[in-house]
């Protein structure tokens, strides 16, 4: 299978990003690709396989990220992963955490690019479909020397490059080890898009998708309009899953050779590298709900069609033993800003099932909470008070 020539993707992400976020989030885009969870190499090997990669056939296109520093066993798990049916391998070397850390996979792997180069070359041998990987723009800390300039990412990307890999999704950020939390480290080191950009300038020939910091539909725009191919946003996609409603088009949009910015708003860019402006105060954080911003927003019909399939999927997964609330918490941030948000939160959260001892209970409290809150939006809408964005 091809990699998109220019693509949105949702990052993985730690606890969120499993199979059901997936299901629901394939509902509001098809054509986002999508990431599992970071999986260590060992776990599929020797652990659950069907708990850790069983998929909705429907995620596709799906890319399975592998976590691991042993050449051979990133080598059987891949294998394991394009015989299950994934259609590309990713090699996490981002994580900051300190436990990743210890295990010696992770963003500290950017340390050694030529073990790295080892690890890519293993992987590709062993699979046909494509294998890419996850990295940072440069790490420091925990007693490693620090690779944190332009030269160090040019450098990994060039023994990436030389062993076969298929793409780079680079967060432009530095990882900090040892000295910042996994939060901190998505928020404290600045962003440097320019330096992603200017990667790509110095290596056409490799695929270079950017993530971190990435918000707004208006910026997933402007990178996909930008020489990169390919964004990726990650909490953004998973706090307000309305924004993948606006993906489709967007893509579309940019296959068809269009690309003029709705909502009236630019990103400005200027470098000599052709990256967004970092000293422009609207990149540093968009509020998307400031004059001139498209809101990420979800019509009453097209939520109530989800929560609908939705419901049908914790129903079947329900008779497979699957507790609803384990599914049930992805979908909180789908009602994010709307009226009547918070009582729709608190009727599917904390102890909301305990009563429901069965599938038709659970069909008819699920039924009856999802139609009261879009029958108030859709009366919210005809009055006035609620202005959706098309």
């Amino acid at each position: 299978m091809q990699i998109q020539r220019k693509r949105f993707s949702v990052a993985p992400m730690m606890d969120w990003t499993d199979r059901h976020y997936r299901y629901m989030a394939r509902l509001l885009s098809a054509r986002a690709t999508l990431y599992t969870e970071m999986i260590h190499a060992r776990a599929i090997i020797h652990g659950d396989r069907s708990r850790h990669l069983d998929f909705h056939a429907s995620e596709h296109p799906l890319v399975l990220q592998l976590g691991g520093s042993d050449a051979a066993h990133l080598a059987e798990a891949a294998r394991i992963g394009e015989d299950w049916g994934y259609d590309e391998i990713n090699l996490n070397c981002g994580c900051p955490s300190d436990r990743v850390a210890s295990g010696s996979f992770g963003a500290c792997l950017m340390a050694d690019p030529m073990h790295v180069g080892h690890l890519v070359r293993a992987m590709k041998d062993a699979v046909s479909v494509p294998v890419t990987v996850k990295c940072r723009i440069g790490i420091e800390g925990r007693g490693l020397a620090s690779r944190t300039g332009y030269e160090d990412l040019l450098l990994f990307a060039r023994k990436m490059q030389d062993s076969g890999c298929d793409g780079l999704i680079v967060h432009a950020r530095i990882a900090v080890l040892g000295g910042l939390n996994p939060a901190q480290n998505r928020e404290v080191p600045p962003l440097r898009y320019e330096d992603v950009y200017r990667l790509k300038e110095d290596m056409p020939g490799l695929r270079i998708e950017i993530n971190g910091g990435i918000r707004s539909p208006q910026e997933i725009q402007t990178h996909l309009n930008g020489a990169l191919d390919g964004v990726m946003v990650g909490r953004a996609a998973y706090e307000r899953p309305a924004l993948l409603c606006s993906v489709d088009s967007l893509v579309h949009e940019i296959a068809e050779g269009r690309s003029a910015l709705r909502g009236g708003a630019a990103v400005m860019f200027s470098s000599p590298h052709s990256g967004p402006d970092n000293s422009n105060p609207e990149l540093q954080e968009i509020d998307t709900g400031a004059p001139g911003f498209a809101v990420p927003t979800i019509s009453p019909d097209r939520l109530e069609w989800v929560l609908d399939s939705m419901k049908e999927y914790i129903l079947a997964r329900y008779a497979e033993g699957v507790p609803p609330q384990r599914i049930v918490r992805h979908m909180l941030g789908l009602v994010h800003g709307l009226p009547g948000a918070r009582l729709f939160r608190q009727g599917l959260s904390g102890n909301w099932q305990r009563n429901l001892n069965s599938a038709a209970s659970l069909d008819r409290y699920l039924g009856s909470t999802f139609a009261v809150f879009c029958n108030q939006l859709r009366e919210h809408q005809s009055s006035g008070s609620l202005i959706l964005q098309p």
